[in-house]
């Protein structure tokens, strides 16, 4: 066996206790130290070792990018990111019960000098326990006044005798009778919530509602995790359990605000932090820990879609909350980012807000935390892509560039990590040309990835200096469009020439389009195709079946593509000084084509479109040829025809509105002929039975 390496010896000698024994013994037997001549040696090794580890650690970064996921381009530990909160979750001390608060005056006064010698009470303390005498007050006048109230204090109170009394016989005995166990903390809180009545819940939301009364909230807060807990399996749905349930996702925020005299329309952290030290903090810190923690919980045991929304909203409404509790920030994070990516449409929408609140209100640590959450999200979401989920991937993808809005210059930084790691993907797949490498570039995860950095350049960069992103992305994109030419990858070529589109007309940067498009004119266009292949929308794909590519369908998308997408690119440059050259060069090739192909449908639409391209180089000749200005004049070339642009009266601007007019109707039509009316049908009926869940536990 080789010698252990460096962090391996170093831990043997902490933790082994066999290598501890032996080193007890050693340094028994042999007490003088070792020479220096040893002691060098040993540093020799530990550096060449360091070298060699260091050395492997490259190359094997180097050598395993084929099996590195998208998702993984982060390497995050959760708990170093927001911190952790060592309290525990149970429910609240009993010295601020109901059960305590309202026992007699005069047991209370006694306890108290009992139990803290009387005059030795701290000030604070004395005002704490003067404060509940207050409240113990209070609490009998309503004993009083409801005796439904009363009654369910003293069965608690009876409850709470008899688990003390069972508990010490089972003590006594060892635990080895035949009768009833102890019964612990969240059980015996379990049974208090079964045990109350709706006149008692009454009775406690009034008294927090109206009298502030902190050990009334204590009871309900107990109650309400008692609930949260007891629901889980989403069997208890009680009036009684309603109620808690909906009073305090109603009104616990507003009771929190009030209680700290927080404004209900703060909602900065600062409003919270500043309050940290304060005596009233201090009293009602654990109580909005347990309200939270509960609320946490039940967002991550309830299914219904309709309560999720619900609680997620309210929860939001108190997020300030959560900025001297970390871990449950942390904890809000992971939940909301899992609502977010799975949740229908509503759930998301919320979700996100809450992803947007904790990224702007808090820390910058956080803002970090929320881009690599939502972006491994993403990308873990987005590998198997049905024509169902386009729609939901369109919202992540819109909501993720929302997200980097925030603070485009720090996801800027992130965002060039990601693509450097798309390009070092596509470089090794150029290199080796091995399938699982190739297989990984031609994947909805690697095309969505894509798509979601080509929406953020794109949004951003008339505004922010992206300029180097903007390079980057482009050469991927034509490497991705280089790397599969085949006419069978004809979805994956419109979906590269598209983005090169777009990234154009957002950053006024001129991008070559035309040599990809004039290849898909080539794809076998020349022969007459055979009958209608099976409907079949070429974007919701990557890879074209090959019998598609035999049908007069696959024809007509490669014509009308071809003329869409130059269209596009003709239009967004139909105004440039330099237009009449940029066309020269496409007109020959179309020209050529119309006289090769056979079909006459194919050739009215070509000839239309060369007959317009013509018309719109004459007209811009015209104009270069009266202007004053000289081409080195660059100020002026790019001021050239703005009046015309802006009017957008030419005649190619209008033929450019029919074509992308006629594009979205037969795209319309597709969608229609592909989309079956069965699977409507079971999403109205799985609908309609998460309404009637939602319906029965929230009308109360």
């Amino acid at each position: 066996m080789g010698k252990l390496g460096k962090k391996a010896r170093k831990f043997a000698k902490k933790n082994l206790q066999s290598v501890l024994r032996n080193k007890r013994k050693l340094n028994s037997k042999f007490k003088r130290k070792a020479s220096k001549t040893k002691d060098s040696q040993d540093v020799e090794e530990n550096h060449e070792e360091d070298a060699t580890n260091a050395s492997n650690e490259r190359n094997t970064a180097g050598i395993e990018i084929e099996g590195t996921s998208l998702d993984a381009v982060f390497s995050e530990d959760d708990s170093e990111v927001l911190g952790e909160d060592s309290d525990s979750d149970g429910f609240l001390s009993e010295d601020s019960s109901c059960a305590h608060v309202i026992a007699d005056d005069g047991e209370n006064e006694n306890d108290i000098e009992n139990s803290n010698g009387g005059s030795s009470l701290s000030e604070q303390n004395r005002d704490i326990h003067a404060e509940l005498l207050k409240k113990a007050k209070r609490l009998n006048k309503l004993k009083e006044k409801d005796p439904g109230f009363s009654k369910f204090l003293e069965i608690y109170e009876a409850k709470i005798e008899q688990t003390k009394d069972e508990g010490t016989s089972s003590d006594d005995d060892d635990g080895r009778l035949d009768g009833v166990q102890p019964m612990d903390e969240d059980n015996a809180h379990s049974r208090m919530v079964k045990m109350l009545t709706c006149v008692s819940v009454d009775s406690l939301c009034k008294l927090v509602k109206e009298q502030n009364s902190v050990p009334a909230l204590t009871c309900l807060i107990n109650a309400y995790r008692a609930a949260c807990h007891n629901d889980s399996d989403g069997t208890h749905k009680s009036e009684t359990f309603s109620k808690i349930l909906m009073f305090m996702l109603h009104e616990a925020d507003a009771i929190f605000r009030k209680l700290l005299g927080i404004s209900s329309s703060s909602f900065k952290k600062e409003a919270v932090l500043e309050l940290k030290n304060s005596k009233k903090w201090l009293s009602l810190r654990l109580l909005i820990k347990s309200y939270l923690r509960s609320t946490l919980f039940l967002l991550n045991q309830v299914t219904d879609t309709e309560i999720l929304t619900f609680s997620i909203c309210r929860l939001r409404a108190s997020i300030i909350f959560m900025a001297p509790f970390p871990s449950l920030l942390h904890r809000l994070l992971k939940i909301s980012v899992h609502l977010w990516a799975t949740g229908d449409q509503s759930l998301s929408s919320h979700s996100f807000l809450i992803i947007r609140d904790i990224a702007s209100v808090f820390s910058s640590s956080c803002f970090d935390s929320c881009f690599v959450k939502t972006y491994k999200a993403f990308t873990s979401h987005s590998q198997f892509v049905e024509r169902r989920l386009f729609e939901h991937i369109h919202f992540l993808r819109t909501s993720f560039v929302e997200l980097c809005g925030l603070d485009v210059q720090k996801s800027s930084n992130k965002a060039l990590i990601c693509i450097l790691h798309l390009a070092n993907i596509l470089q090794k797949g150029w290199q080796t040309k091995k399938k699982e490498l190739v297989k990984k570039i031609c994947s909805w995860q690697y095309i969505n990835c894509i798509d979601l950095w080509v929406a953020f350049i794109s949004t951003n960069i008339p505004d922010y200096d992206l300029q180097p992103l903007l390079y980057m992305i482009v050469q991927i994109i034509n490497g991705v469009a280089l790397l599969f030419p085949g006419p069978r990858y004809l979805p994956l070529r419109l979906r590269c020439i598209q983005w090169l589109n777009r990234l154009s007309a957002s950053s006024g940067v001129f991008i070559p389009v035309t040599s990809l498009v004039l290849d898909v004119l080539e794809y076998k266009i020349t022969k007459e195709g055979g009958k209608p292949g099976k409907v079949l929308e070429p974007l919701s794909t990557i890879k074209l079946p090959k019998h598609w590519l035999k049908s007069r369908d696959f024809q007509d998308e490669c014509i009308s593509s071809a003329i869409e997408l130059l269209s596009e690119h003709f239009a967004q440059w139909s105004y440039h000084i330099s237009f009449p050259e940029l066309a020269t060069a496409p007109l020959i090739h179309l020209k050529k084509l119309y006289e090769i192909t056979s079909i006459e449908s194919f050739k009215r639409v070509i000839k239309r479109f060369i007959d317009q391209v013509e018309m719109n180089v004459d007209f811009v000749r015209k104009k270069r040829d009266v202007v004053p200005f000289s081409p080195k004049d660059h100020q002026s070339a790019e001021t050239f025809l703005q009046a015309e642009k802006h009017n957008g009266s030419t005649p190619f601007s209008q033929y450019y509105k029919s074509i992308m007019s006629k594009a979205a109707s037969r795209k319309t039509i597709s969608n229609g002929k592909s989309s079956g009316k069965k699977g409507r049908k079971k999403m109205q009926h799985r609908n309609g039975m998460v309404g009637v869940t939602a319906t029965e536990i929230l009308k109360n």
